[in-house]
């Protein structure tokens, strides 16, 4: 007896450990790191460098991270988080759609998720890669799992995927409202913190390759947006949350953090910006991490925890974190209109 439900959706966030120890992190770590999108270097290479060093570097230090975040009953705050928006999805969306959750890494696998979904026979798929901002990395990743794990079934629905959503005005009023819950007057300055990429995987969408961008990006990217430059969108964030809190340009800093290993990545780096700031007597900071979906543990950890102690040595008195979208109503309701408009 067929599925009642006749339309699919799939929500993929980039993964998370099964537990914060040593074992499982380096299970993720080298799974998401061994991804030829994510260090995009030739095969061997990439071998050598993550299993040989980043890994058996990083891995006891991560999980000691994951465990301050981890909590008891949820586990992983970006699990707990995506499993709500998941849940909160299904029920706004009814019997007509089935909601599945998928991680890019670990569980529960793209894999998993389309197996239960191809048993369904469903008249249509949507992807949605929790990414705001498309990047190859991240929304790219996610595509080309779905479309090689996809290519062996017998029978095709119709699939479509939401490689962008980077000025969608649910995400932007989310943002601005959990912003408000803070006095936004009281801070000196305000940082919007994207994660970073190295600078050759912006020339990347260029399949000449004879596109080659500067380290801060062109100005171009700065003002217009790009439907495939991850740093344009980025830009375009930050620029539809400014307009919406009526934030002039000189009251916030566009800049990028977690930053893997010695080759170029794109700048400003958060660090660097923290050091600029300082200098000049900024005192209290407000932050947005508008890359990311779900607190995790870049906002959680990296920012509110690394950054903010690194500022405090330079000189300054607060770091203080704007939510992310997480399950806010809002956010939930932006998602059911990108199934809806898809």
């Amino acid at each position: 007896m067929r599925n009642k439900a006749k339309k699919g959706v799939l929500l993929v966030q980039l993964g998370t450990p099964d537990a914060p120890r040593t074992p499982e992190v380096k299970k993720y770590l080298t799974e998401f790191l061994m991804d030829g999108r994510v260090i995009d270097i030739p095969y061997w290479t990439r071998t050598l460098l993550v299993k040989g060093a980043i890994v058996p570097k990083r891995a006891s230090k991560s999980a000691a991270t994951y465990a301050t975040i981890w909590d008891e009953e949820t586990g992983s705050p970006l699990m707990h988080y995506s499993i709500l928006q998941q849940q909160l999805l299904q029920q706004q969306l009814g019997d007509e759609y089935h909601v599945e959750l998928a991680m890019r890494y670990q569980n529960p696998s793209i894999e998993s998720a389309l197996k239960k979904m191809e048993g369904m026979f469903f008249d249509s798929i949507q992807v949605i890669p929790l990414f705001p901002q498309y990047a190859s990395a991240t929304t790219g990743s996610i595509i080309e799992k779905v479309m090689e794990i996809m290519r062996k079934w017998q029978y095709f629905p119709k699939v479509s995927f939401v490689n962008s959503y980077c000025d969608d005005e649910g995400l932007v009023e989310t943002l601005a409202e959990n912003s408000k819950k803070h006095d936004i007057d009281s801070f000196d300055h305000i940082l919007f913190s994207y994660h970073g990429l190295p600078v050759r995987q912006l020339g990347k969408v260029d399949p000449s390759g004879n596109l080659k961008c500067p380290d801060n990006g062109c100005d171009q990217c700065k003002v217009e947006k790009n439907a495939f430059c991850y740093l344009s969108q980025c830009y375009a964030t930050t620029r539809a949350i400014a307009r919406k809190l009526g934030l002039s340009e000189d009251r916030y800093t566009v800049c990028f953090q977690s930053r893997l290993g010695k080759t170029p990545w794109i700048q400003p780096y958060t660090s660097d910006a923290l050091h600029d700031l300082a200098h000049k007597g900024v005192k209290r900071l407000l932050v947005f991490s508008p890359a990311f979906v779900s607190d995790c543990i870049e906002t959680l950890d990296e920012i509110q925890v690394e950054y903010a102690n690194e500022f405090k040595q330079l000189g300054g008195e607060d770091v203080v974190m704007v939510e992310s979208l997480n399950d806010n109503p809002r956010w939930i309701q932006s998602l059911k209109e990108m199934v809806l408009q898809n």
